[in-house]
């Protein structure tokens, strides 16, 4: 064989984008169907269209692609779904802002060029994200590449809005929505984020009708602005303060009206005055209120936010915040303002343009969607959906038990158009899959569609079924259908998990997927949301650019724990690229050292080889369990300990003795061994690092075709060697407290020292240990090892000259006299020692401290445990350090 040059220094810049190319190319993203094996598949959760991708995104698409590449090797005919979504209110919020700088609104325009230029921008940000998804790495399958509002999914939609019609699951009706002012358009409540702000508390006096301002109620409220609205007062009917007003008129303040008293348990009476102001058009607790008591209701606001017709004229046309500034005055000067009191309280804002949402009196279209929970509750409770980590079953569950109706109509221009039609000629309302001609009712042609389109959400939760070419009989839908895994973020489980469950049942008969990983957030090193305006963000792009797709993708592996959030910043990336550098390194080394050497079949194996095979089977056995159950940071510890500290630290080093020491033959023999075993570490390592083995893989002499279609390690029983394994470990103890005595006595490295290893009379390695003492020789940089019995069996006394170290079964005894200045040494250990003593005095006051003890976090006081064991440790060995010395 000749020697294969990699390039001297990593530089993932030279072969990540050749290397992805070489993949879509070949077709290896694409499933390969396998008699007998049931198929893989993910859904990706379809980033918005006109957005970036962002740390977010990062996170989520790396670990989908991590156990896409684990179940592709596994044989699994394995299918990722790509895809964006077309993200109604945030697509038209860019395009009417381009619009806006043009000095242009959308009706301008008008609704279909409006959406021409829509298109436009959907195309130009659907490029960066299909760019962007590359760059990291995803090996989707773009040949099955969807979007919300193609014509498969479009016609999913509309199929699936007459089926809920005709099923009685969907009606239209006059509802308290929550309204964005700034988009114009109804949310859901699963699209209001709530923020704690700084407010106040208004006390208002509402004077008892034809007590000529001598009785009045006080009550208090943080929207004084909406009393124009207010249709009621209510008490609770037990509160002896006010039952002699029940049935009683007030009146109220600034408009010339009065308004009932009314009773009702929903008033807490040690809250306030106990008397709440009701405004059924403008607050959901008050719309019940109304309801349960006939009251009218009026809405004070128009689409955008101010105050329309139905107040007094000096209020008409002023925003909410005009409006309170002035209807304060006015309290005030007519004596009914009582006092403001300072509080700080949850206040909606639109998750998109974080706009105030106000309680908004609407038409809208809904979903019932009692009957569709009740039967994703049920599918869990049976076991078909299964929640990694298990605790995310709990807010599943607590918010499908208290699930509220889902609000579904937009009043915006881009997204599926509602497929409902109003005669202008009879007034009925027609609900159909194809546009009708003439109204079934009274044979009218004139007929027009409802303006409003659809919630995003009601084409993305039909995401699992719909891309795959529901409603039609596909073969995808026949293959593929129910997917496997739907990885995503806790953030949105309400949003889309839960929908997407009901849809599936509710129109497959199946739930769309088993297995639910949801993930943390991926925050900064404090603990905050990353966000713009804290400027804590970070680009998965420009750390692909500085450190390579692998080390982002290994270090987020790396840092993900089940049910924790992810706290990383930019140097935490220098993690994956030290890992992806050093299989570089350790690869290079052994391709450059392949010059004349022959590949042997079937080569033997001695001690170290089979060592290192148990060692690579035990991490493929726990790498293996930690994919399938989505525990990516145990799957990345593990690569990197098998890799880093079996693989190169110790096999690799003991390789050496037969490359430099052996004769042909055992040269021969060795490198076939240690490429084998570098070609099953690569695809051991490949879901985690797939470029860098990749690259690797097509170097090696002893493989062939691609590493992401390679078979993945399998464990064996035959691999096991758990004897051997023991013996190793062992001798590993006795290499490393020779080199950690080396470190701490500053010999040189040019020095070398001798031992003399003494074995208690039952240890049952003596031969091994005797067999390596060429191995011990070359790592622990040792250039004489003598050997004799332990105990009444032999010799006892301490060698002149020598530090003593204790293993399990033997001792032993490292000879240094020649090798370091004793003198200078003492005086170190003894300094060492007194530190670590004064560290321990005050770790043991600190633990015997019971308020330390029972305040403390639990983690930190055990923290604090393992230092005082740490510290005892050290106190010990330098103790026998200094007593050999002297």
């Amino acid at each position: 064989m000749k020697a294969v040059e990699l390039e001297k220094a990593y530089n993932p810049k030279n072969f990540e984008d050749r290397i992805y190319a070489q993949w879509k190319e070949s077709g290896s993203f694409q499933p390969k169907p396998v008699k007998g094996k049931k198929p893989f598949v993910v859904v990706i959760p379809p980033p918005n269209v006109t957005g970036v991708l962002h740390m977010g995104h990062g996170l989520n698409n790396s670990l989908q692609d991590i156990i896409v590449r684990f179940h592709r090797m596994k044989g699994d005919p394995t299918l990722w779904v790509p895809g964006t979504d077309h993200a109604g209110i945030a697509t038209q919020n860019v395009v009417e802002k381009r619009l806006k700088k043009e000095g242009k609104t959308r009706h301008d325009l008008g609704r279909e060029k409006f959406v021409e230029e829509t298109w436009k921008v959907k195309k130009e940000h659907h490029e960066i994200i299909s760019r962007q998804l590359a760059k990291i790495g995803a090996s989707v399958d773009w040949s099955r590449e969807r979007f919300t509002l193609d014509e498969g999914l479009s016609r999913a939609v509309r199929e699936v809005f007459v089926t809920l019609y005709e099923r009685g699951l969907l009606y239209k009706g006059n509802y308290l929505v929550n309204w964005c002012p700034s988009c114009g358009t109804a949310l859901s409540d699963d699209e209001v984020e709530h923020e704690d702000l700084e407010g106040a508390l208004y006390h208002i006096r509402y004077p008892v009708a034809g007590s000529q301002g001598k009785a009045y109620v006080e009550l208090a409220t943080t929207r004084p602005e909406t009393l124009l609205g207010d249709t009621a007062v209510a008490v609770h009917p037990e509160d002896s303060r006010y039952t002699h007003l029940v049935g009683k008129m007030v009146e109220l303040p600034l408009t010339g009206r009065t308004i009932p008293v009314v009773a009702d348990t929903y008033v807490d009476k040690e809250f306030g005055t106990g008397v709440v102001k009701i405004t059924p058009a403008h607050d959901p607790n008050d719309w019940e209120v109304a309801k349960r008591h006939n009251l009218p209701l009026i809405n004070i606001l128009t689409p955008d936010g101010k105050l329309n017709d139905q107040v007094p004229a000096k209020y008409q046309g002023k925003t909410v915040k005009e409006a309170r500034t002035l209807v304060l005055e006015d309290l005030k000067s007519a004596g009914l303002f009582v006092r403001e009191e300072k509080i700080s309280h949850a206040v909606g804002h639109c998750y998109r343009c974080h706009t105030v949402i106000e309680p908004y009196l609407s038409e809208q279209w809904f979903v019932k969607m009692k009957p569709l929970a009740e039967k994703a509750l049920a599918a869990w409770k049976r076991g078909e959906i299964q929640f990694f980590p298990q605790k995310w079953e709990h807010t599943y569950e607590h918010w499908l038990n208290n699930i509220r109706d889902w609000c579904i109509s937009r009043q915006l221009w881009w997204g599926h158009r509602i497929p409902a039609w109003y005669c202008r000629h009879c007034g009925k309302t027609v609900v159909a899959r194809e546009e009708p001609l003439e109204c079934p009712y009274c044979k009218s042609t004139e007929l027009e569609q409802d303006p409003d389109v659809l919630d995003t959400w009601f084409s993305s939760w039909l995401w699992p079924f719909s891309t795959l070419g529901w409603p039609k009989d596909t073969a995808d839908l026949r293959n593929y259908y129910p997917t496997t895994t739907l990885v995503t973020a806790y953030d949105i489980i309400f949003f889309w998990v839960a929908r997407m469950i009901m849809a599936g049942l509710e129109f497959t008969g199946q739930v769309p997927f088993r297995d639910i990983y949801i993930h943390g957030l991926v925050r900064d090193k404090q603990g905050r949301k990353m966000s713009k305006s804290l400027g804590n963000g970070l680009d998965p792009l420009e750390l692909v650019d500085e450190f390579g797709a692998d080390a982002l993708k290994y270090t987020l592996a790396f840092n993900c724990a089940q049910g924790q959030d992810i706290l990383i910043d930019k140097e935490s990336f220098k993690l994956g690229s030290k890992f992806a550098n050093k299989v570089w390194n350790a690869s290079r080394y052994i391709l450059m050292n392949l010059e004349g050497r022959n590949l042997v079949p079937n080569p033997k194996l001695n001690t170290v080889d089979r060592w290192i095979y148990a060692r690579l089977n035990r991490a493929v056995e726990s790498m293996s369990t930690a994919f399938t159950t989505y525990r990516f940071n145990d799957a990345a510890q593990t690569a990197y300990e098998y890799f880093w500290n079996d693989f190169c630290d110790w096999y690799v080093e003991a390789t050496k003795i037969s490359l430099k020491q052996g004769d042909e033959t055992e040269k021969d023999r060795a490198t076939t061994v240690l490429l084998d075993v570098l070609a099953e570490s690569l695809r051991l390592l490949h879901p985690l690092l797939p470029f860098v083995t990749e690259e690797i893989y097509s170097k090696l002499p002893n493989v062939s075709g691609l590493l992401i279609t390679a078979p993945y390690p399998e464990y064996s029983e035959t691999r096991r060697a758990d004897d051997i394994e023991a013996q190793f470990a062992s001798l590993q103890d006795l290499i490393r407290q020779v080199r950690t005595l080396r470190s701490e006595c500053t010999v040189p490295p040019e020095k070398k020292i001798k031992l003399l290893v003494r074995f208690e009379i039952n240890f049952p390695y003596r031969e091994a240990f005797i067999d390596a003492q060429a191995l011990v020789a070359l790592l622990a940089n040792v250039e004489h090892i003598e050997f004799e019995g332990l105990g009444s069996a032999g010799q006892t006394t301490k060698p002149k000259g020598t530090v003593g170290l204790v293993g399990k079964g033997f001792e032993t005894f490292v000879s240094i006299a020649d090798a370091v200045d004793q003198a200078q040494l003492l005086v170190k250990f003894t300094k060492d020692l007194e530190k670590d003593i004064k560290f321990r005095s005050m770790l043991e006051a600190k633990l015997t401290n019971a308020n330390f003890v029972s305040n403390a976090p639990a983690e930190l006081v055990a923290q604090e445990r393992a230092k005082l064991e740490d510290v005892q440790e050290r106190i010990k060995k330098l103790e026998t350090y200094l007593r050999d010395l002297a």
